[in-house]
């Protein structure tokens, strides 16, 4: 592209998913729909698990914060796709698209970590139950969460920077339904392989991070669960552990896909679709993946319904 094709821009255009009338739509009411129960599923288990006290626990503790973050970048998004899916106007101003970014991008890492976390949690009660309660502190329990939190802002810190130094760009159509680092890069006009390096490298070495730490974990509960001889403990144990790697897989796999291969700058389909699966719909199924088979999630639920109805 020539020079003269480049120029700052103040606003951005997200084209979104459809250009089908009809389409958009269904499109619009399934996403509503998602997005509602997305509301009411993590808010609903954070407040649950604030109130009730068989659940203050640091498993539940760390599903609240994981909830919270869900909500989070859930709404960072949806409300701005649904948005423009029903109208003409699709732009958003330059400052909303930085801000937007970042605001999605620290969710991510964060929720990334969170996942380590849990998995953490879950190898110290399984394997070393009698030492849970000193291992896993009121205080270790909010470092924790407090270091998966500042990973979170810094790598996206990183990236906004990096991106607030692009100075011109030879379009301001994004071919995406959110303001997401790898679309705008693809606009810039000015070199940037340092921008596509490091969110390589920092997306890369945050997976490894997070999923060494995962299958480590796993690998010692697998093992714990094995030699456990009762059938009833190893199928608890199991049931515990199966929902939790549903929602790993499913996330880091679409995070590897998308982040952690060489960038096309594409924003084809197929990336969309990855995209709307961990952004729309994994923070719909986590709250309910974690709490449908939980018999302490419903038995709490049931005390608090209980105590409100005859209070």
């Amino acid at each position: 592209m020539g020079e003269e094709n480049c120029s700052t821009v103040t606003e951005f255009i997200l084209l979104g998913l459809s250009d089908d009338p009809e389409l958009r739509v269904f499109l619009f009411l399934l996403f509503l729909l998602i997005y509602g129960v997305t509301v009411l599923a993590n808010l609903g288990m954070v407040a649950l698990i604030r109130v009730s006290s068989l659940l203050h626990t640091p498993m539940y503790f760390f599903l609240s914060h994981l909830s919270f973050v869900d909500f989070s970048y859930s709404s960072t998004t949806v409300p701005k796709m649904l948005a423009n899916i029903i109208n003409k106007d699709k732009a958003i101003s330059f400052l909303g698209c930085m801000v937007q970014f970042y605001l999605f991008c620290t969710c991510v890492v964060s929720e990334s970590f969170l996942l380590a976390v849990m998995a953490y949690d879950r190898f110290v009660a399984i394997c070393n139950p009698l030492l849970y309660t000193v291992s896993m502190s009121e205080k270790v329990c909010g470092e924790l969460v407090s270091c998966c939190y500042f990973c979170g802002s810094v790598c996206s810190l990183i990236h906004l920077c990096l991106a607030l130094e692009i100075p011109s760009y030879r379009s301001n159509v994004i071919n995406h339904f959110f303001c997401d680092i790898l679309p705008l890069l693809s606009l810039a006009c000015s070199d940037v392989t340092m921008n596509e390096v490091l969110l390589f490298i920092v997306a890369t070495f945050n997976e490894i991070v997070a999923i060494v730490i995962i299958l480590s974990s796993y690998l010692f509960i697998l093992i714990t669960i094995l030699r456990m001889s009762s059938a009833e403990g190893r199928s608890k144990a199991f049931s515990t552990c199966a929902s939790h790697l549903t929602a790993i897989v499913v996330f880091h796999g679409t995070i590897l896909y998308i982040y952690c291969r060489p960038s096309t700058g594409s924003g084809g389909d197929v990336d969309k679709v990855a995209t709307v699966l961990y952004t729309v719909v994994i923070p719909m199924l986590n709250p309910l993946i974690y709490s449908l088979r939980n018999q302490d999630v419903k038995e709490a639920l049931r005390k608090v319904v209980g105590s409100k109805l005859y209070s």
